[in-house]
């Protein structure tokens, strides 16, 4: 049997726990033995030097030091027994070890629990390396999987048999997660790349409509177009792993309310925004994020306003106002929520349906390090704020 495979915690805090108490004896033996006066060594000397507590309680007289005054003796009565050769006059017999003085017995006990404590810190913190180890790996995990960098590896050879066995169940876990993630996306890409057919068929059917009906649909398929290729360009840039890059937060929110407003839709951009203000994103996730946001806005409130504004702590904000009936206070992060959308009246709660929008937003924010928060305006309507890193 290898020695790796009695590598077990158990056998570790075992040990730690051994090593622990008998320093703590040899070094509280070893400073005790040196206050004891010359006259008494040769008898405190045999204390048990294996790991225990000193002889004696600590609030009793010890054995040995000022013995009781003898009772007076009558003159009929006969004199005490002598004492066995070798033993001094008026020493108490027993049979145990001499108890050592108070004084002695709590600097023995001190030492002992500040060695106990030492030891413990560090034996805590030997102990919980394993964990922080696990930790880190977790969290490089979640960026792994969330921005498409490399997945963690735990050493499996590394460790207790325990922690052995659990890097190797989290190193089968990242790769499945990562297979999921890819099947995922590749079902994603695969649907989007396939709407394309039908959309060109719905593109020939239009030509025998009247010019008015055929402009309002070749608009809707224009922008179900666009909405796939910036499903697609987001799928490339998680697949190829591409980092965040500057963006000119003005540049693009003025082109987005641009293509709403070509196609017939109530969207403005604040015309008081700051002259350069960059963002770190990827570009087809932020834009993928803000028409979602745009989406949102007109189908609940009917219009909406694009703003930016320098945030605190080197952010950015982004800012999607409407002039809807904005949302309940504890519904604000329900929405969030996917498939989750709020009734059409306040007073009926939550209701299943397709509830995407926001809940893919706020995970392309969270993606390039940002976070979407939503609030109730003071004035009346919705306040959606994506607030990224400066670029």
């Amino acid at each position: 049997m290898s020695w790796r495979r009695l590598d077990t915690l158990f056998l570790r805090l075992f040990v730690l726990l051994w090593v622990i108490l008998v320093a703590a004896h040899l070094v509280a033996y070893a400073v005790v033995m040196g206050q004891v006066a010359p006259g008494r060594a040769a008898d405190v000397a045999r204390l048990p030097i294996l790991t225990s507590l000193p002889p004696g309680p600590p609030f009793e007289q010890p054995r040995g030091a000022m013995p009781p005054p003898p009772p007076p003796q009558r003159s009929d009565m006969p004199p005490p027994p002598a004492p066995p050769p070798g033993e001094p006059p008026g020493q108490p017999r027993g049979d145990g070890p001499p108890s050592l003085p108070p004084a002695m017995l709590w600097l023995d006990y001190g030492l002992r629990a500040l060695v106990i404590a030492f030891g413990a810190a560090l034996g805590a913190r030997w102990l919980a390396a394993p964990m922080r180890r696990l930790a880190g790996a977790s969290t490089a995990l979640e960026a792994g999987l969330a921005r498409g960098e490399p997945l963690p590896v735990l050493d499996e050879r590394r460790g207790s048999a325990e922690m052995r066995e659990t890097a190797r169940v989290f190193n089968r876990m990242a790769v499945r997660l990562r297979e999921q993630f890819d099947a995922r996306g590749l079902q994603l890409a695969a649907t989007s790349h396939d709407l394309r057919t039908p959309l060109t068929r719905l593109r020939l059917r239009l030509e025998p409509l009247p010019e008015a009906q055929r402009a309002a649909a070749a608009r809707d398929i224009d922008e179900i177009d666009a909405l796939l290729d910036d499903t697609l360009a987001v799928l490339r840039e998680q697949r190829a792993g591409s980092a965040p890059q500057p963006i000119d937060a003005l540049a693009l929110l003025q082109a987005l309310a641009d293509d709403f407003a070509e196609q017939g839709e109530p969207v403005t951009l604040d015309d008081t925004l700051p002259p350069l203000l960059r963002v770190s994103a990827r570009p087809a996730a932020l834009r993928r994020g803000l028409v979602n946001l745009v989406h949102n806005a007109l189908r609940h409130g009917g219009s909406a306003r694009l703003s930016a504004q320098a945030g605190v702590g080197g952010f950015v904000e982004l800012l999607v106002d409407d002039d809807g009936p904005g949302i309940p206070p504890e519904q604000l992060e329900r929405v969030f929520e996917p498939w989750v959308q709020l009734a059409p009246g306040p007073e009926d709660g939550p209701r299943l349906g397709h509830g995407l929008g926001l809940a893919i937003a706020r995970e392309l924010a969270e993606r390039d390090g940002g976070r979407l928060v939503l609030a109730n305006r003071p004035g009346g309507g919705l306040r959606a704020r994506l607030v990224l890193p400066v670029g």
